[in-house]
């Protein structure tokens, strides 16, 4: 997965918007007003994805390339280098994940208004 597809497959979920509100090179995915995935355009890929806590230690145990969230509140967020070690459908499924953990966050409205 390289950072083009990265980036396509966030957009193909529902109200999404993608923007720079740090700085030039970090490329945010918000849905709601809400970030559900960060990755940086500079140096090597990785994805900063919102996970349950339970399963952010699983999956950190489980995956080398899995760390606590880079920059990040670590129990609710792991950075994932997209370095090959991981597959592509694997990574899209946690990228669902952390889509629909956001949207579970909205109010009642605000999801209505997505759905």
């Amino acid at each position: 997965m390289n950072i083009e597809e990265l980036r396509e497959y966030c957009l193909t979920k529902k109200a999404v918007i993608e923007c720079f509100p740090f700085d030039e090179v970090t490329l945010v995915f918000k849905v709601g007003g809400k970030m559900f995935a960060l990755t940086n355009l500079d140096g090597d890929l990785s994805i900063n994805l919102k996970c349950d806590p339970e399963k952010a230690i699983e999956l950190r145990e489980q995956y080398p390339s899995v760390k606590p969230g880079y920059h990040m509140n670590k129990k609710l967020w792991n950075t994932v280098e997209i370095d090959g070690s991981i597959g592509d459908n694997l990574i899209k499924s946690w990228i669902d994940d952390s889509y629909n953990l956001v949207i579970l966050s909205l109010t009642k409205k605000q999801r209505e208004g997505i759905e």
